[in-house]
């Protein structure tokens, strides 16, 4: 498909979808004049996403109307430039004058000195719905330290981009719970990160209960993918460029992890949504057509060889992390193994904390990927029933 051809057709998709107007948790907070935070001394956990439905950035607004006295920053740093698991240093923010500390460097919890200076920390920045998005991992450190210290923990809600009903995938063996899958939710897990931080919180997943509030969104709903919002899209890291790119990563972000010389277009505005190798053939793209119903499959070309490129209905549609493990499993048997062979340890260890399993290998010999996808099923519906008392939206 052209290029001009396929961006009519997203135009087109997009004009079918009925906005709405979304109150983020950082208007809600502005509307009722603050009043969670008056008379305390504030911290803020926030990047670039940090912005209020006019694009006004949290944290000059905070500066303005209460008693700020320190940021902190998670991966890919205050402006969301850094690259993946590049370390983040410590610095002064110039538009406020305040000291951003890193949540990314030498530690991911904030330390007592780090927050010995302030009463509430609040955080605010847009997460995309996907267990290993370290976003949310961020949070749960905080939560955690915001415990141990006796601090109030303030949410301000987000939207989920991916949807609220979406729950998908694999979910994760304890061994391997680590920064890039803090906690024991399946891969989606349809939760925004308020409700995720009610549901860690009650659970105990980060130790004791932290003092939480969460801000909630006004006329945001379950069924609401984000070009339904009516909010501008704020990149939260130079591979998720637009606003359906985080379902992109949910298909192919797993299999990128692994070696073989897999192209993903990254820094582009097609980042994830293509894949692409030398050993890969055009066949690729009907069978996972066949196995992806509701995800659109062709065939493309990388600067690495013959490719897919994935094309998600804005609304909703299909199931992504099943199509994300037959990409892997077709990946596996096209590369005749290589692209697991040929995975230094540490390649090998950092795919197994993001699918949440190193059994994935053998699983794929005995079961294939059909037995793979029809296992979660259970857990899945678990998972449903116990996020239920969290959910704060219809």
């Amino acid at each position: 498909m052209r290029r001009s051809t396929l961006c009519l057709l997203v135009t087109t998709l997009l004009s079918t979808i009925p906005v709405h107007a979304v109150e983020l948790g950082i208007d809600v907070l502005q509307n009722n004049n603050f009043d969670l935070l008056k008379g305390k001394r504030v911290g803020l956990v926030t990047n670039q996403t940090g912005v209020n439905s006019a694009g006004e950035k949290t944290r000059m607004i905070l500066k303005k109307h209460v008693h700020l006295v320190a940021l902190y920053t998670p991966e890919h740093g205050l402006d969301g430039t850094e690259k993946a698991g590049v370390e983040v240093r410590s610095r002064r923010d110039p538009l406020t004058g305040l000291t951003a500390y890193s949540l990314y460097g030498d530690t991911r919890k904030p330390t007592p000195r780090m927050l010995e200076g302030i009463d509430v920390l609040v955080y605010d920045m847009q997460d995309i719905g996907c267990r290993s998005y370290t976003y949310i991992s961020t949070m749960g450190k905080c939560l955690e330290a915001c415990a141990e210290l006796g601090k109030e923990f303030v949410v301000l809600d987000r939207p989920n981009p991916l949807g609220g009903n979406r729950v998908e995938g694999q979910g994760i063996d304890s061994k391997w719970i680590s920064f890039v899958g803090q906690f024991p939710i399946p891969y989606v897990h349809g939760l925004t990160v308020g409700e995720l931080a009610l549901m860690a919180n009650s659970k105990g997943w980060m130790g004791p209960k932290a003092d939480l509030r969460v801000v909630k969104m006004r006329g945001w709903s379950r069924s609401m993918t984000w070009p339904m919002t009516g909010l501008h899209w704020v990149p939260p890291s130079p591979n998720i460029p637009n606003e359906l790119s985080p379902s992109y990563y949910v298909i192919s972000g797993v299999v990128g992890e692994l070696a073989g010389g897999l192209d993903q277009a990254l820094f582009s505005p097609r980042a994830f949504q293509v894949l692409g190798a030398h050993w890969m053939k055009p066949r690729m793209a009907s069978y996972l057509q066949s196995k992806c119903p509701g995800i659109t499959v062709t065939s493309t070309s990388t600067p690495s060889g013959p490719g897919v490129m994935f094309h998600v209905d804005p609304r909703g549609g299909g199931n992504l992390a099943a199509c994300s493990l037959y990409t892997l499993a077709e990946c596996d048997r096209e590369s005749h193994g290589l692209i697991f062979s040929q995975s230094s340890r540490s390649k090998l260890n950092l795919f197994y904390k993001v699918y949440g399993s190193d059994s994935i290998r053998k699983d794929l010999a005995s079961r294939g990927p059909d037995r793979i996808v029809a296992s979660w099923n259970a857990n899945l519906e678990a998972f449903r029933r116990a996020r239920d008392p969290f959910l704060l939206y219809q």
